[in-house]
């Protein structure tokens, strides 16, 4: 099979993209009566659709971005979801990367297009560094990765664009709708310049890379950890590894911070004994992970395609916690290995044993009692055999330290039952997929958009459908 992401630097997007046909639909209610149950709330249950953006700024029934996979998202504190970007299909059924911003309420069911761009592989426009302006917008781009801070400012860093990779930093204000291009370059490839550990220094930053993962503290700082991309070397154009950094950003001294890790590439994992902090402890080079914070505010990560404890690269279901005021990380579920298949026990009872599977690409949240959550991705299911898309859904309670198998089967590549549009169901079930964006609402509920699967002629069909995982 095919891997999408690890194959996407080796292929041009035209290639990939050249099986997709396009189509359009949108329609939007919401049904809250049934709880625990998935509703189809908007967009196709057809494959590769067209975007339909209306007017900028406006919010209409019709709208829906088009058909896309690794795209970046948030929350803003009024509820409203938001998307930026991606592999997917424009308004004139082009195929490639995008840059358009959307904000989708909850309430009214409608999405705006609010930024960006109608039309695939737009370069984008920095104007001064650290200056917003009306005209400026990051360029079209795919992996990047997201945060929301406390001020609600939407923050973007990094991704690729036809193999060339990005370490730029943004900031989106949500109430003047325009874009700062904060730090990093406006050139692509760069290497990282580290510093020294644990030192702040206005010359440091990440290097370019995508499929990394992020975080927010309680002080507002962005965390930024491992993904697939430059680190502080660069010897020819095919010098990208694996990596396993964490790096923090002060917004407000406008510094990086390179806290943990290592700046050589492809480093295997230092697990330690599961459940046991340590200093020495450090989860291994990867991208393609998930991870959630905490009420306490620890970091979580889960999984991913990297290398294991014996430095073997392949996707794994290690779960790790990281503490950042003791700066110590913690094995605490999971494997060391690779390819594990999922323990999947009973449906919807938690148990020590459960575990899902081994996968990458999948999505997370964290509801508002403090549970962590995944769904999907690439990898294996309750088989140690088979291997595929995955429409599983997990909790995990960090207090009891158990899995819970709450939704969706426990084989893979499984066709999603989208019933009737608006209408929660417990027979209803999104598609098996990989590589979605997520949100979770003011209300606690789950939220699902996108991503893409491939048949086994290895064709990919890429996805618009929204779900909402009815919580209350």
């Amino acid at each position: 099979m095919i891997k999408f992401l690890r194959s996407l630097p080796l292929l041009t997007l035209s290639l990939f993209m050249a099986s997709v046909f396009i189509g359009c639909d949108s329609d939007n209610s919401s049904s809250p009566e049934i709880h625990d149950a998935w509703t189809w709330v908007s967009g196709s249950d057809n494959v590769d659709q067209a975007g339909v953006y209306g007017i900028k700024g406006t919010a209409d029934a019709a709208n829906i971005p088009g058909a896309r996979l690794v795209s970046v998202s948030w929350s803003d504190a009024d509820g409203n979801l938001w998307l930026f970007g991606g592999c997917g299909v424009d308004s004139v059924d082009g195929k490639g990367y995008l840059n358009d911003l959307w904000k989708y309420n909850t309430s009214t069911n409608q999405w705006t297009w609010v930024s960006g761009s109608n039309i695939i592989n737009q370069a984008g426009e920095y104007g001064e560094k650290g200056t917003a302006g009306a005209a400026n917008f990051p360029g079209a781009r795919a992996s990047d990765v997201s945060w929301s801070d406390a001020n609600g400012n939407l923050w973007l860093f990094g991704g690729e664009i036809n193999n060339n990779y990005f370490n730029d930093l943004w900031k989106y204000d949500t109430v003047s709708g325009m874009w700062t291009w904060v730090s990093g370059s406006n050139s692509n490839n760069q290497v990282g310049v580290y510093g020294e550990k644990g030192i702040a220094a206005a010359t440091n930053f990440p290097g370019a890379r995508k499929d990394a993962v992020s975080w927010t503290d309680a002080d507002g700082n962005l965390w930024l950890f491992g993904g697939y991309g430059w680190v502080n070397v660069a010897e020819n154009v095919d010098e990208r590894h694996y990596l396993n950094e964490l790096w923090k950003y002060n917004p407000i001294e406008n510094q990086w911070t390179w806290v943990s890790g290592s700046d050589i590439f492809n480093q295997a994992g230092v697990y330690g004994e599961k459940g046991t902090p340590d200093a020495a402890n450090m989860p291994g080079v990867r991208d393609c992970s998930v991870s959630w914070t905490d009420a306490d505010g620890n970091f979580w990560l889960f999984g991913g395609h990297g290398f294991d404890s014996e430095n073997n690269l392949g996707d794994l279901n290690d779960l790790w916690k990281y503490n950042p005021i003791e700066n110590q990380w913690t094995w605490v579920s999971g494997s060391d290995t690779r390819y594990q298949a999922g323990v999947y026990g009973e449906k919807g009872t938690a148990d020590d044993s459960n575990m899902p599977g081994a996968r990458s690409g999948n999505v997370s949240w964290t509801d508002a009692d403090g549970n962590l959550w995944l769904f999907g991705g690439e990898g294996r299911g309750i088989d140690s055999e088979g291997y595929g898309y995955l429409s599983d859904l997990w909790k995990y309670n960090p207090i009891e330290n158990q899995w819970t198998w709450v939704s969706g089967p426990e084989t893979v590549d499984q066709i999603g039952v989208y019933g009737t549009k608006g209408k929660a169901a417990y027979s209803n079930i999104p598609g098996a997929r990989g590589f979605s964006v997520s949100w979770a609402d003011t209300d606690g509920n789950l939220w699902l958009f996108g991503g893409y699967y491939e048949d086994n002629d290895e064709n990919m069909f890429v996805l618009n459908d929204l779900w909402k995982f009815n919580m209350l």
